[in-house]
């Protein structure tokens, strides 16, 4: 009898096992596509509060003539826009870290396959691994460009959900800073100063909101098999 033939039992428990992992690596991928469909569900919703925020503006500028009524309506509506705002970006941040824990977990349970065959690696294009690199590279996104700093680095984030509705955001605010200063009387230049300083101010702190919610690891996240080294 040949040594190479694995005992029954062996070959029932390896079994066993790719079925259970498999069946959690299907989960894991339901639950990032429910994932997605609420982020762009949240910013659907922010996207038509805006929209009707700034139509109902512009019938109210045509019968004020942008005139202290005008303002008097502005000013709350678009705090109203403005938290919606705010409430939708913190969500798509909360959801964006469940994504990355998703990730993750079907990074450690490609690993299990390999464990059981390690013959197959040569096939994966997704990471085996459970850090930030094998993170990035199943998600497909340059571990420089997304981590690294600098312009590359600010125009990823930029072109994340989060990133694009923290501009829309920002100038939101930066309308009534600007609409703020002219309800007090302040001249044109301090209107545009005014508008400037909240865009910024809103810019600024939303990133550094952002930038808390992804550096904090939970403690069921943390590495079990990192990367090699090079």
């Amino acid at each position: 009898m040949s040594t190479d033939i694995p005992p029954a039992g062996r070959e029932t428990g390896a079994a066993a096992k790719l079925q259970i992992l498999a069946t959690e690596h299907w989960s894991l991928l339901a639950t990032r596509s429910l994932t997605y469909t609420e982020s762009l569900s949240r910013v659907t919703i922010f996207l038509a509060i805006l929209s009707g925020g700034v139509i109902t503006l512009a019938l109210v500028a045509q019968a004020d003539s942008f005139g202290r009524t005008f303002i008097s309506i502005a000013i709350p509506l678009l705090a109203v826009v403005l938290f919606a705002g705010i409430a939708t970006i913190s969500r798509l941040n909360a959801l964006n870290r469940d994504d990355y824990r998703w990730v993750i977990g079907m990074n450690r349970l490609r690993h299990a396959y390999l464990e059981l065959h390690p013959e197959l690696e040569p096939h994966f294009m997704t990471s085996h691994y459970d850090d930030l690199d094998g993170a990035l590279r199943t998600l497909g996104i340059d571990h420089v460009t997304a981590a690294g700093g600098g312009l590359g680095s600010a125009f990823h984030l930029l072109q994340t959900l989060p990133g694009m509705l923290t501009v829309v955001v920002a100038a939101v605010a930066g309308a009534i800073g600007a609409l703020t200063a002219l309800a007090v009387a302040a001249p044109p230049l301090g209107a545009v100063l005014a508008a400037g300083a909240a865009f910024v101010l809103v810019m600024v702190r939303m990133g550094i909101w952002g930038r808390k919610s992804v550096t904090s690891v939970p403690p069921n996240l943390v590495p079990r098999f990192p990367s090699a080294p090079g």
